[in-house]
């Protein structure tokens, strides 16, 4: 009989006798029983490593790809059962009207390193909620009494979508933009005063003070450009190596070690009466004089989205400017206006009456071949005729772009730190996307030698023609007359300024002009949300750790209980295997004495007596 004992912290006895062991098994096949024993111990050990591997490495793939599946999953409805989802609530207060916006996210990760995973609320039938009423919030500068009750319902509105439960717990920001600017500073603080006092009273968001605000070009310009690169995941971090990366000189750290990161991308957006360009400056920037340096302060905006300010992971130095008045409307407007007072100058002093009727039209190269258009100014008309030369028109507009010999400038002589060409990207928005889309149907990747070869031809052909192409449905299905009309102009004064302006060669082949990202519209509210959440991460963060380290103990000790669990069954199959080995020798043994005993019988010997225990 062998006895088997072990001392542990749970100490267990057993015994076996030899009696059970089946003596109809020679050792051949139990040589063959103990290693499939192993082999099968072996395997299990081998599946239980990989089952572990894939389930943590797939938490990796699955945190790598999400970006690319939230894409898909932006567009279901929003589950306001789940308990784990925030909310936030974005009113933009603009010029013409008022839109609020509500977006959503769950629980942040743990990871200080990543930010949240914001989208925008869907209701049950799928589509974002938003909703826009007018006018203007500056239309009530003179009874701002009445700003709380204009607009209440976007409030209501949200309130009905976002669960009650999770009211309180719900930002709430009004950001006001150009036309709340222009109002003298005392109307701003009696609009901001009534919103802030009746808000609180009638709905249970989280707003205070510092959430009511008009905010500058500027701040916009960097909301617009963090929701586009938090859209596009490039706020991501990447091993991949077919990622584009750049060489980041942080602010602030200028004696470590530059990070490399991913590129992100820069924006560009024309509007009708601005044009704005937005992009990262990752190395540090030097200036040609104190004044530009002055300068490129109110032009250069430094931030850190990340949840630790003392973590430099996600510190960005982004360049914005704004440009009023170099929109695609209101740079033809400038134009207008000069070539009336300049036509009218000459006719004076040459005694000539270019343009004053319809028989002696002035011949504009920047109107399609033969198409007609009007001035009027101070009672007066002034009469244009295309002539649809796309060189000459580019030709005659360049002087508004008021460039100067300045190093480093851009439109009207403005600061611009130096692009690197070869490694950025850019998107266009706006009217990049419309010249190159609505008429000419090339939106998309921007060619140069393309579009200007498309423009010319737009521009040297008959009014007549293109009317009937439109009549016909040839173009965008927005593309309206004013369209066709000034497609021409506005072709040539986005090829100058983004050439010509901004100092793009003509080789540059990283522009991608777009109308949405991922079949969406991107606002600059989403990165406003972003930016202004960024700290709330370090909440769940922290109320992690306060639950206490046995949370973080029971996944540690779940991926090593595997282990432990198969390290001990290989001591009880190692157990088994001298069980065997040490009853094999007993077996032996007691056959060689059984042999020798049968001798002695068989030549009349008594047999020699085993002396037992005293």
């Amino acid at each position: 009989r062998l006895s088997i004992s072990c001392l542990l912290p749970a100490s267990w006895h057993f015994s076996i006798s030899p009696v059970g062991c089946p003596r109809i098994l020679n050792t051949t096949l139990r040589q063959i029983l103990v290693i499939g024993i192993l082999a099968a111990a072996v395997s299990l050990l081998y599946y239980s490593l990989v089952v572990i591997r894939n389930k943590y490495g797939r938490a990796y793939r699955d945190k790598r790809f999400h970006r690319y599946l939230a894409r898909v999953t932006d567009t279901e409805a929003t589950d306001t059962n789940n308990p784990n989802l925030n909310y936030g609530i974005v009113v933009d207060c603009g010029s013409s009207g008022s839109r609020i916006f509500v977006y959503c996210w769950p629980r942040h990760n743990g990871n200080p390193h990543d930010l949240l995973d914001i989208k925008q609320m869907r209701d049950k039938t799928r589509k974002p909620v938003v909703m826009k009423i007018k006018p203007g919030i500056s239309e009530f500068a003179s009874s701002p009494e009445k700003v709380s009750d204009y607009i209440s319902p976007l409030l209501s509105f949200a309130a009905e979508h976002v669960p009650r439960a999770k009211h309180k717990e719900t930002p709430l920001y009004i950001l006001c933009t150009a036309g709340m600017r222009i109002l003298p500073e005392s109307q701003q603080k009696a609009i901001l005063e009534d919103l802030l006092t009746d808000i609180p009273v009638h709905f249970d968001f989280l707003f205070s003070d510092s959430h009511a605000e008009v905010i500058s070009g500027k701040q916009e310009g960097v909301y617009a450009w963090i929701g586009i690169n938090f859209v596009l995941g490039r706020f991501e971090h990447t091993d991949d190596e077919d990622e584009s990366i750049v060489e980041v000189h942080v602010p602030g750290s200028e004696n470590k070690e530059a990070i490399f990161r991913k590129r992100t991308v820069g924006i560009l957006d024309m509007g009708g009466v601005s044009t704005q360009i937005a992009y990262e400056v990752p190395k540090t920037v030097s200036f040609a004089s104190s004044q530009q340096e002055e300068v490129a302060k109110n032009l250069l905006a430094e931030f850190n989205l990340g949840c630790d300010a003392h973590q430099t992971e996600h510190v960005y130095r982004v360049y914005v400017a704004t440009f009023l008045g170099f929109g695609g409307n209101a740079a033809r407007q400038r134009y207008e206006d000069s070539l009336f007072t300049s036509t009218v100058l000459k006719n004076r002093l040459l005694g000539k009456q270019t343009g004053m009727s319809s028989d002696l039209p002035y011949l504009d190269p920047c109107l399609p071949l033969d198409a007609q258009d009007e001035i009027q100014q101070n009672g007066q008309i002034m009469y244009l005729r295309g002539t649809g030369d796309f060189d000459l028109c580019r030709e005659v507009i360049q002087p508004f772009m008021n460039k100067t010999n300045e190093t480093q400038t851009s439109l009207n002589g403005v600061y611009q730190p130096a692009v690197h060409f070869q490694n950025s990207e850019f998107y266009g928005f706006s009217e990049f996307y419309y010249c190159t889309e609505d008429v000419l149907r090339m939106g998309g990747d921007y060619n140069a030698a393309k579009f200007t070869k498309a423009a010319k031809d737009y521009c040297a052909t008959k009014w007549s023609v293109l009317r009937e192409r439109f009549d016909r449905g040839l173009y965008a299905s927005h593309a309206d007359l004013h369209r066709l009309k000034y497609q021409c102009f506005k072709s040539a004064w986005m090829y100058e300024v983004f050439h010509s302006g901004f100092s793009f060669p003509v080789s540059y082949s990283n522009l991608k002009t777009a109308l949405q990202v991922y079949d969406k519209e991107v606002q600059w509210t989403l990165g406003a949300i972003l930016y202004r959440t960024r700290f709330l991460p370090l909440r769940d963060i922290q109320q992690e750790n306060f639950r206490g380290s046995h949370s973080h103990w029971r996944s540690f000790s779940f991926v090593y209980n595997h282990y432990l669990f198969f390290v001990c069954f290989l001591i009880v199959l190692l157990s088994i295997l001298l069980y065997l080995l040490r009853l094999r020798r007993i077996h032996r043994r007691m056959l060689r004495n059984s042999s020798s005993t049968s001798l002695w019988i068989e030549e009349g010997l008594p047999a020699q007596k085993i002396a037992g225990p005293l």
